[in-house]
């Protein structure tokens, strides 16, 4: 990382373009190792990241649209419906449309989808542990992203 800008024009700008100088690779990189570390955790509930991070928005609020699980997940539609179809065919939800607009469609989370949540309890334990950092420490870091991402998006 740059640990301290250079007063040479060039070397400045030499800096900011070396790959460990780039916020977007430490945060991509990080993601990565992040998604690594939930694969096992996840495969032994058959699920994959993406449909861990959908089942956690319907935990939190089942019955939502695709659109609105979408905007959640900052998915579009396009990538999101095979994702739904998947856990639909794995039993964990069910697709309905809406009887006024069906053009709408709900997703409600079936018995096996909600007891997928008590068995994925342990998760965020581990990745907590995996992180060797505090709850505090990682609340905090959560949050400073989610600004950024606020700002990138503004």
């Amino acid at each position: 990382m740059l640990d301290k800008i250079p007063t040479d024009k060039q070397a400045q700008a030499d800096a900011m373009l070396r790959l460990d100088n780039q916020l977007c690779f430490a945060l991509y990189s990080t993601s990565l190792a992040m998604t690594r570390r939930y694969k096992p955790l996840l495969e032994a509930l058959g699920i994959t990241y993406p449909q861990y991070l959908a089942l956690l928005v319907l935990w939190e609020r089942d019955g939502l649209s695709v659109s609105e699980l979408g905007e959640r997940l900052f998915l579009d539609s396009g990538t999101l419906t095979p994702l739904l179809k998947r856990l639909e065919a794995a039993g964990l939800v069910s697709r309905l449309r809406a009887f006024d607009d069906e053009r709408c469609v709900h997703i409600t989370l079936t018995a096996a989808g909600h007891a997928l949540q008590a068995q994925a309890a342990s998760i965020p334990g581990c990745i907590l542990s995996a992180t060797h950092g505090s709850i505090p420490e990682l609340v905090s870091l959560t949050q400073r992203v989610q600004a950024l991402r606020r700002q990138l998006l503004a």
